[in-house]
């Protein structure tokens, strides 16, 4: 009997469309699916706890062997209204700077852009669960997620990471992309290909199937998340990996 393939995937809005599709594809037959924050996927991928995840492309260098196996990814070529850095007083006055916990990939991202773009010279603090309450007076805080979403309605200034990377880099940035630390065998990869690709076509269902007041689940759908892995956006990874590589 063979062995199922464990599958790691973010448990965010934002994923929706791409587990859709899982989900309706005889890939479940074949499939353990969990589902945790972004950087939990990621170290279980580096322990290979999973053989698969949609891991952030920080973790990409750490891993002794890594493929991208889909045309899919979570990216933006524009705002991505979910990854922000939030704060009561503009840029000028953040003196410190809390880091979401669930993050690997804006985590660093935001290091980048506060050295490189912003110039900006703060105290750099991790974050434990409840941190976005003390984003007050000139303590910010990066927030990734639905919980990005919701901050939106709360903090007076939010830098948009993605607007930030693309005004400095001018290319597309990937916060998220399917990674397997083993080859999973071209059979595999075309089924898990193709069943992203249905869940891309079938927004509307996805949006449907959701109650979320909190922000138009369609405008996220198809304007601030960009699905499609493009090769303007595997050079955005790389360009990012080695800026990392250089932090």
């Amino acid at each position: 009997m063979n062995k199922k393939i464990r599958v790691g995937a973010v448990s965010y809005l934002n994923t929706k469309p791409l587990l859709y599709g899982i989900r309706r594809s005889g890939l479940m037959e074949r499939i353990d699916l969990i589902e945790e924050y972004p950087s939990k996927i990621a170290t279980m991928l580096l322990n290979d706890d999973i053989d698969l995840g949609l891991v952030p492309v920080a973790v990409i260098p750490k891993l002794k062997e890594s493929y991208i196996i889909t045309d899919f990814c979570i990216g933006a070529i524009g705002e991505v209204a979910s990854v922000a850095l939030f704060s009561e007083v503009p840029m000028e006055k953040i003196t410190t700077v809390l880091l979401d916990y669930q993050s690997k990939t804006s985590v660093n991202l935001a290091k980048i852009l506060l050295k490189e773009y912003w110039k900006k010279e703060v105290i750099l603090q991790d974050a434990s669960e409840d941190f976005r309450s003390n984003i007050k007076g000139s303590v910010a805080g990066i927030v990734i997620g639905d919980r990005a979403l919701e901050q939106r309605n709360i903090s007076a200034f939010q830098y948009d990471l993605a607007t930030a990377w693309i005004a400095f880099t001018g290319l597309p940035f990937v916060f998220a992309a399917w990674v397997s630390n083993k080859d999973l065998g071209e059979d595999f990869k075309d089924a898990f290909n193709r069943a992203n690709a249905y869940g891309i076509k079938h927004i509307e269902e996805v949006v449907a199937g959701q109650d979320y007041p909190v922000y138009d689940l369609r405008k996220y759908y198809t304007e601030n998340i960009s699905y499609a892995l493009t090769d303007e956006k595997r050079k955005g990874i790389e360009l990012f990996l080695e800026k990392l590589s250089r932090l």
